[in-house]
């Protein structure tokens, strides 16, 4: 039996998508905005060894199986038609596949592509969240390239939602918009001491020293997004006010702190760590001191834990969690804050992604040339899935605002002026 004929017995002679396979056989409409090629047996080997979206994602990082056209549209496409037919290709039918054309292709296991992180890897590591597991993890996403990071985030090197005045508007000013939007829900005055906890590039420590006065600091496990910091800060003349320091944010010392923001670390603490990382960032504040708290989310808190062995686990965020805005609202209660915002961006991290994919897209050649195309296949990959994400609301992005009150103060004002 040939692949295509395979093909449209798992997914139905009316899936929206070409299909072409090395054996020469092809299905699906011939006008179809993207087709999947499967260039070579190793990619039906993986599906062999992993019959699930694990299997699909090694084949295609490797270069054994091609989508061509755009990857947003083609898995936009495709759940459209899974959701219309009330039924996605299952283990099984990945499983029959893999029977169909022959198990004596299967005998010798294929390594996973390099880019994948490994559970055994982990484990030796140690538990989930701990300081050196929590480095590895981090130096695995964070620390390929700041080269590559320049060509997919852009001049302000924030990675994470931007928020926009309008469909249109630049990612650059987009991005300057989110970090102001942080700074006047904190309050920042001239004066005030600033911890940014997981500050990536430092664009918030800048943003808060440049166009506040604020006293900053910022702190991240990736050494290199530190040594970037270090040398943009230098650059723009922040020095006295400015710093990025390559540290953990359970080292820095409690007490000092007139605001804290947090950007995007939430997703890497992990929900049996919630309660004491958020008693952790309160002890840092002074009285009536202000947390903003910025991570992405899921739309419900009863859902179960993200797979642990999944593609964003194994490519993109080892050891990441998400958990629902009620669950993240209420540990920031329970460790002492007093909630006094929370909005969700949602829509804003779909645009903000669509950017960087465009990004990655116009610099493809180079990125390829920087990080080797496995790499770039996998961000190619991943920001078209979080996309679509996105924007059918899998996944959300909540900020919420907390205050230590200092006694029954909240030092608020009594409608919000942001």
């Amino acid at each position: 039996m040939r692949l295509a004929e395979i093909f449209e017995r798992v997914v139905g002679p009316d899936a929206p998508i070409r299909f072409t396979a090395y054996d020469g056989s092809e299905a699906g409409p011939p006008d179809a905005e993207n087709t999947l090629r499967v260039r070579t047996p190793v990619a039906v080997n993986y599906l062999a060894q992993s019959p699930n979206a694990v299997g699909l994602t090694r084949a295609y990082v490797s270069g054994h199986l091609d989508v061509e056209g755009d990857m947003y549209t083609a898995l936009r496409s495709m759940a459209r038609f899974t959701l219309e037919n009330g039924r996605a290709p299952g283990a099984g039918d990945l499983l029959r596949v893999a029977r169909s054309v022959g198990w004596v292709k299967f005998v010798n296991r294929v390594a996973p592509p390099p880019q994948e992180m490994r559970q055994s890897r982990l484990t030796r590591l140690g538990w989930r969240h701990s300081k050196e597991r929590d480095a590895e993890v981090i130096h695995h996403h964070y620390d390929v390239s700041n080269t590559f990071y320049e060509m997919v985030l852009g001049p302000s090197m924030a990675y994470t939602c931007a928020v926009f005045g309008d469909a249109e508007e630049s990612l650059e000013s987009a991005q300057f918009r989110k970090h102001d939007l942080v700074a006047r829900k904190l309050g920042l005055e001239s004066g005030m001491r600033l911890l940014d906890v997981g500050c990536g590039w430092g664009g918030m420590v800048m943003h808060a020293a440049r166009e506040y006065g604020v006293k900053a600091l910022g702190v991240t496990l990736s050494k290199q997004q530190a040594e970037w910091a270090a040398k943009r800060i230098a650059q723009e003349g922040l020095s006295d006010l400015a710093e990025v320091r390559h540290m953990d944010y359970r080292d820095v010392p409690d007490g000092h702190y007139d605001r804290i923001s947090s950007i995007g670390l939430t997703e890497h603490i992990g929900a049996d760590r919630l309660a004491p990382y958020f008693a952790s960032l309160h002890d840092k504040l002074v009285p009536g001191g202000r947390l903003l708290n910025h991570c992405i989310t899921r739309p419900r808190n009863d859902l179960k834990p993200l797979n642990p062995r999944g593609v964003i686990n194994r490519y993109v965020f080892p050891d990441g969690e998400l958990e629902g805005p009620g669950t993240i609202q209420t540990a920031m209660n329970d460790a002492g804050f007093e909630i006094r915002h929370q909005e969700n961006l949602r829509e804003h991290y779909a645009l903000t992604l669509r950017r960087w994919g465009a990004n990655l897209e116009r610099n493809w050649g180079e990125a390829v040339a920087e990080v080797g195309e496995g790499t770039a296949r996998v961000w190619r990959l991943y920001m078209a899935g979080c996309v679509l994400g996105f924007e059918m609301n899998v996944v959300q992005l909540h900020q919420i605002l907390g205050v230590r009150l200092d006694g029954t103060e909240a030092h608020m004002p009594l409608r919000p002026d942001f």
